[in-house]
């Protein structure tokens, strides 16, 4: 893939999507901005949490947005290596998690 094409046609699209519901862009943006008003987190901690959900949720257009926006803010491949191992793992807590549920479903049924 051209992570970068890729974000450029996606940033081309949410324009689109902007002239057609400015509201839902807005909204959209508010909420992404919410945590650079508080300031708890630095912007490349941000940005490595965000791909972290990123690849946890599989949003190939957030991934190609979120790194670049890691690479500006200064994260370093071994940052973000650490990063996706959290994804990774809270990926496999997660489905462990709901194997437990799945099992509970079956005895109930």
């Amino acid at each position: 893939m051209d992570w970068n094409a890729n974000r450029d046609h996606l940033l081309a699209n949410v324009g689109r999507l902007q002239e057609l519901s400015p509201d839902t862009v807005k909204g959209y943006l508010t909420a992404s901005g919410a945590g650079r008003r508080t300031a708890h987190l630095d912007e490349k901690t941000r940005q490595l949490v965000a791909l972290a959900v990123a690849v946890t949720t599989r949003c190939d257009g957030c991934i190609s947005i979120h790194s670049n926006e890691a690479l500006k803010a200064g994260a370093t491949r071994e940052q973000l290596a650490e990063a996706l191992g959290v994804a990774v793992a809270m990926n496999a807590g997660a489905a462990l998690v709901y194997s437990t549920r799945a099992l509970e479903a079956f005895d109930a049924a």
